[in-house]
């Protein structure tokens, strides 16, 4: 008979789990016949000695089939899903999904929220006056007909197990652990049922993790066991050592997308949009390349599509004017010349966050907050130079003066490709 009592010493003699104990591990999370104390001992134990891949594959089956399964593929036909490791200053998907639709390869992302120091993008789009992010699967079906696209926030029916787990992950310091990250992420995607899958993973001090190893693992798991579960999948491994474009922030980062979508974008962030949508792609037997890119920004039929699904969802009209920013600024500038030689991307996260939210309250989020960012790692700068300029509602020294410890002046450095190899 399998019991917790006799899974948990299994694990802690280092022995490997059959696929019944770890699908009654999730089984016991899913109906709350295992404990808080039994579950948080799981995930010590699997964070301290690891998962091997068949246990990984496992957990993300258990935890995939402990709740609904959209399956849009099955009868929409081909159609690409994209997920980001969060990053900060990160548009990619607000930009990717409606590039990948305008050129004709139909995609959709059941999206989140802002985790520690990374930006969620179901937050930047709530910034966006009236619009609704609630999605089940006829919704979900219906934009994808309509516009190629559909995002939104899944319903509760989805991955439940993993929720128990995930929450309890942060109160047992096991979130950093590989498997337990896999295992999380893919039970979601999954679920929704796309095709396939392309991952843009973080590196940097600004990424998930921090160390470039780490990095390389999560992104090699994520592929392999989404294909072990029968989705192919891709990855791009983009640089978060600086925020990846020019703005921080929620109606900030909206209004970035936009602009990008009409022809004003930054370069790095170019590159990391483009690797992302030929991967995607590929995924579905299609071809996008840099010119079929730049040929919908140029008609402007990309940033039609944002426009389209925004107004379906419930946006007010005339809301592309009215992405606000906070009245009171204050500039952060160089101390000294010499050449940025190094930003703690993970440091203005944390400190963005913490001024999104004023009062501590998790469920009260001031979109308006932002952040410019001037300078890109290599540039040369003179004493004075302004560097980013914070935007806030009061207390403006607070944010300004974390970005300004946040950014080093020093020696020349060789910046690092937006594009990691």
């Amino acid at each position: 008979m399998v019991t917790p009592y006799g899974i948990l010493n299994r694990m802690r003699r280092g022995r490997t789990l059959t696929r019944d104990e770890v699908w009654s591990v999730v089984a016991g999370a899913a109906d709350g016949s295992w404990t808080d104390v039994q579950l948080g001992a799981f995930l010590m134990a699997a964070a301290m000695r690891g998962l091997d891949p068949d246990e990984t594959r496992e957990l993300t089956l258990a935890m995939l089939e402990s709740g609904d399964r959209w399956a849009l593929a099955a009868e929409f036909g081909p159609l690409v899903d994209k997920h980001s490791t969060g990053g900060v200053g990160d548009t990619v998907s607000l930009i990717v999904l409606p590039v990948l639709a305008a050129c004709g390869v139909s995609a959709a992302k059941l999206t989140g929220r802002s985790l520690g120091h990374s930006g969620g993008t179901a937050d930047k789009l709530e910034s966006i006056p009236g619009v609704r992010l609630d999605l089940d699967r006829a919704g979900a079906l219906d934009l994808l007909d309509r516009f190629g696209m559909a995002i939104g926030i899944a319903t509760g029916g989805i991955a439940p197990a993993d929720r128990r787990l995930y929450g309890l992950r942060d109160r047992t310091s096991t979130v950093s652990s590989i498997p337990l990250v896999v295992g999380s992420i893919l039970s979601k995607k999954l679920a929704l049922g796309a095709s396939g899958i392309v991952f843009d993973v973080k590196t940097g001090n600004g990424g998930f993790f921090p160390d470039v190893e780490d990095t390389r693992s999560l992104a090699s798991s994520l592929v392999s066991i989404s294909a072990a579960c029968g989705t192919p999948a891709d990855c791009v491994l983009s640089d978060m050592n600086q925020p990846l474009g020019r703005w921080v922030g929620h109606a900030a980062e909206v209004r970035e997308a936009l602009d990008f979508l009409a022809g004003d974008g930054d370069p790095r962030l170019f590159e990391v949009v483009a690797a992302v949508c030929r991967k995607a792609s590929r995924l579905v037997g299609a071809a996008t390349a840099q010119k079929d890119i730049e040929a919908v920004i140029a008609t402007g039929a990309a940033r039609q599509k944002l426009i389209d699904w925004a107004d379906a969802q419930g946006a007010e009209p005339g809301w592309t004017d009215a992405l606000d920013l906070a009245p009171v600024e204050a500039v952060v500038t160089a101390a000294g010349s010499g050449f940025l030689e190094a930003v703690d991307c993970r440091r203005i996260g944390n400190a963005f966050a913490d001024a999104c939210r004023p009062d501590r309250n998790p469920n009260r989020i001031d979109h308006a907050v932002a952040l410019r960012y001037d300078v890109r790692l290599g540039q040369k700068v003179e004493r004075g130079q302004e560097l980013a300029r914070v935007y806030v509602r009061r207390d403006p020294e607070r944010l300004r003066s974390e970005v300004a410890a946040a950014i080093v002046i020093g020696e020349r450095i060789k910046a690092p490709p937006a594009v990691a190899e």
